[in-house]
């Protein structure tokens, strides 16, 4: 079957994608794009990364019948319990896979950035397992107002770099994470949170991601003697879990893929992070994709009460999708989104991340028929949250 959604070998989802870097990176990158096929794809490679998915992050994550959510939007919604993998969300299956990959290339020294934290907690909490020396950069805002995993890095070992340029948020911790990398090309191995970046980078974090749909799959069948549902749903920032959620539907036409990502304020007020409803095509972190930016293009700053959607891109994957329209993408607002984070809690005893409840907001935009079975990614759990559910307490 032709791939038509995957990425080519240059790394081109349709017209986005591709290695967009300073000449300084560009051995890096084209050092890892050189072997990290041959690596994932090794016996080696999958046996160590299947045991500690399994033994570390424990793997599979549930696939649970959320039956008072079913009942109340008319079909039968599984939710896909990223939020019960070990540091609290699916960030976890990338780092363990991608850790791996910097040991097998002989690097030293890890980096990384994060916007919610969590992925620089899957990070730290990798390189503590691997006894890696670990950098997080994390914009200064998002050190305030996520100062839990702040802690939880420092406690395992990371060194945590604020940043203070510009909008001190997810954008600006990408930027100084390139320039550290630009720094220590040769010993250093930057560990990308999401499915954005330089190819391999977005190709390689939704194979390590696609265990997800891998066990959707085998979860279906199990449950309902089929294995693809009606509709796919997840929250898209970069992208990550997303991509992890589709990668084995991608191709198959029988299943609707719907995503959320944070329309802020909403899309028309100017303090929204709704890149694919409001982006144009242009370069960002190394990948041609669909950016908030001014027609001369300078970046607009993202906005979004989550800190892990507050982005001005997407994964070149989702572009591309959507263009195609393979998926069908629905901003969220952030009332929306904490109206659904209460509504999950209540109704299910499951308090959500912020990003997830994006998606949870997406539901009553939808329509679906009794014998649908929708599959909803809860990509995290709330936790890390807390603190913004409470100043918004209903």
């Amino acid at each position: 079957m032709e791939k038509k959604f995957q990425a080519d070998s240059n790394g081109y989802y349709g017209e986005f994608g591709g290695a967009h870097v300073p000449e300084v990176l560009g051995k890096c990158v084209e050092e890892l794009k050189n072997v990290y096929l041959s690596v994932l794809e090794s016996e080696e490679f999958k046996k160590e990364y299947m045991e500690l998915l399994r033994d570390y992050v424990g793997r599979p994550s549930p696939l649970y019948l959320a039956r008072r959510m079913s009942q109340k939007y008319g079909c039968k919604l599984y939710l896909k319990r990223e939020d019960l993998n070990h540091t609290g969300a699916h960030k976890i299956n990338n780092t363990v896979g991608q850790i791996l990959l910097a040991r097998k290339m002989g690097k030293k020294r890890i980096i990384a950035e994060t916007g919610a934290g969590q992925h620089g907690v899957a990070t730290a909490t990798v390189c503590a397992l691997m006894d890696m020396e670990c950098t997080v950069y994390m914009g200064q805002i998002d050190v305030e107002r996520q100062h839990v995993n702040v802690e939880k890095m420092r406690m395992l070992g990371a060194t945590i770099v604020p940043v203070t340029d510009g909008s001190m948020t997810l954008t600006e911790a990408v930027e100084a994470a390139i320039n550290d990398w630009c720094s220590h090309p040769t010993e250093t191995f930057y560990i990308i949170g999401s499915a954005v970046g330089p190819h391999p980078y977005p190709d390689m974090v939704a194979r390590l991601q696609s265990i997800i749909s891998e066990e959707i799959k085998e979860q279906l069948m199990e449950k309902e003697g089929r294995d693809y549902p009606d509709y796919l749903m997840a929250c898209i920032g970069g992208g990550s879990n997303a991509a992890g959620t589709v990668y084995h539907y991608l191709e198959d036409e029988r299943v609707n893929i719907v995503l959320a990502e944070a329309g802020g304020l909403g899309i028309d007020s100017g303090k929204t992070a709704a890149s694919i409803h409001r982006g144009t095509p242009g370069v960002l972190h190394g990948s041609r994709t669909l950016i908030l930016q001014t027609p001369e293009g300078e970046i607009v700053e993202p906005y979004s009460i989550s800190a892990g959607l507050d982005y001005p891109g997407i994964g070149p994957m989702h572009a591309n999708l959507a263009k195609e329209k393979r998926a069908t993408v629905l901003a969220v607002n952030d009332d929306e989104a904490l109206e659904a984070a209460y509504e999950l809690t209540r109704l299910e005893g499951i308090i959500p991340a912020l990003e997830s409840a994006h998606i949870l907001g997406a539901l009553p935009k939808m329509s679906f028929k009794p014998t649908d079975v929708v599959v909803l990614t809860v990509s995290g759990r709330g936790d890390k949250d807390i603190e913004t559910y409470l100043n918004h307490l209903k």
